[in-house]
């Protein structure tokens, strides 16, 4: 079999047999395929995208090029949720420990921040002594003592996956739906979940920003998983304004804890709960949405969800008197106001821009090996559809450096629009929903 064939024939859009797509992703990942041939495949995908069959055949041979987890031992179901990133979304600390309290497992695997959007296991360590890098055994102990374990990408799991990455970011085939696709669903479904549920986000603050494109990447993952086995479903959801008031790792994480405490910010509580309750549905602890919603709010409002978040604290590492006391959190030295120009309503927000405006503050990074400061961050005070008048503050800064403050603040006063009309309708949390049940 020759790489170049391979090559020619997807650049003509002929579909690759599931034999032809094997050896290449494994011929890569053992090295016997060099760079240059593997990217000008790429970049035929990219321009020629997949069929259905090649899409699940390309996510198939990653997700075994490594370990795939097998957690059959454990009584109930296994279930995850993924979201494709957005400002202030951490929903993760509030859902993992909602569905575990409610008698599901929740072995989560999660990545890190990269631009403008936040990354769950940056959120995590902020939490003293907060450990992510469990071994495979103790994420097992972790898993089967309280239900729900958190951790970050093995080098054991989907391999595949991590070199290909590598090569698109340097090769402008990332954006490739049929890439992403295959690049999110190998690594979750090497979780050894049942169940997977898709937040797939959509508007100004995330990577698809247009709903027709977050539909087709939504539609291709179900598809991709439900071949595969699992059973799956994506909600499209809002990112074109931060979710929730708080941007930032250790103030998100405070927010997280009031949720679970039974209160927060209403968009936070109300996509977290929508979420939970397609979890609960698809993991057959219920038979309905609204049934599963009911389950939500009542493992909330028990308290149950709180303890549940304490315990997979505790059993990793974390102090977990920080539920009681969010001063334990790491804490910025400084805080600013920015400031209203006018008298009117929040029309929009460039939610991008405010993820940015959070990254120069040193509480994200721009590069994969930067180091982020837990502390800073952002709290949103005026979303879109409020009244401000001139002079009050629409957002507060926490920060270190006066120079990163003077780096971030222009971002954040740009990123809003206000006008004397109040907006006529504001977008809905959930767009639609895609997939099983």
């Amino acid at each position: 079999m020759l790489v170049t064939d391979l090559i020619r024939r997807k650049r003509d859009g002929v579909e690759l047999q599931r034999n032809e797509i094997e050896f290449l992703v494994n011929g890569y990942t053992r090295d016997e395929i060099p760079d240059y041939q593997m990217s000008a495949w790429l970049m035929a995908v990219l321009l020629r995208g997949m069929t259905r069959a090649e899409l699940a055949a390309l996510t198939e041979t990653m997700l075994n090029s490594g370990q795939v987890l097998d957690f059959s031992e454990l009584p109930a179901a296994k279930i995850d949720k993924h979201s494709t990133g957005g400002v202030g979304d951490k929903t993760s600390l509030i859902i993992a420990p909602i569905v575990a309290a409610a008698g599901l497992y929740v072995p989560m695997i999660s990545g890190r921040g990269l631009g403008h959007t936040g990354g769950t296991l940056d959120k995590l360590e902020s939490i003293p002594g907060f450990n992510v890098n469990l071994s495979v055994a103790d994420f097992r102990r972790v898993l089967a003592e309280c239900g729900a374990g958190l951790i970050g990408q093995t080098a054991e799991i989907a391999p595949a996956d991590k070199k290909l990455y590598a090569l698109r970011d340097v090769t402008g085939t990332v954006e490739s739906p049929y890439l992403i696709c295959a690049s999110i669903m190998s690594k979750k479904l090497a979780e050894g979940i049942d169940v997977l549920v898709l937040d797939v986000k959509t508007g100004s603050g995330a990577f698809m920003k247009s709903e027709k494109d977050a539909v087709i990447l939504a539609e291709l993952m179900v598809e991709t998983g439900q071949r595969l086995g699992k059973r799956v479903s994506a909600l499209i959801t809002d990112m074109d304004q931060p979710l929730g008031h708080a941007v930032g790792n250790a103030l998100e994480v405070a927010e997280c804890i009031d949720v679970l405490n039974g209160h927060g910010p209403d968009d936070l509580r109300e996509l977290s709960l929508v979420l939970s309750a397609s979890m609960f549905l698809l993991g057959r602890r219920v038979r309905s949405v609204a049934e599963g919603r009911g389950l939500a709010e009542e493992m909330i409002a028990s308290g149950k969800a709180r303890e549940k978040f304490r315990e997979v604290i505790r059993l990793q590492g974390g102090n977990a008197a920080v539920i009681d006391d969010h001063g334990l959190l790491p804490q910025a030295k400084q805080k600013a106001e920015i400031k209203s120009p006018a008298s009117g309503f929040v029309t929009a927000i460039m939610c991008e821009q405010i993820g940015t405006a959070g990254v120069l503050l040193g509480g994200g990074r721009a590069r994969k090996e930067e180091s982020v400061d837990p502390a800073v961050g952002i709290i949103v005070h005026k979303k879109v559809g409020d009244s401000v008048s001139a002079g009050e503050a629409l957002c507060t800064v926490h920060y270190n450096s006066a120079e990163r403050l003077a780096s971030a603040t222009p971002l954040i006063e740009k990123s809003y629009t206000i006008a004397a009309a109040v907006p006529l309708q504001k977008r809905p949390l959930v767009h639609r929903v895609i997939g099983d049940e």
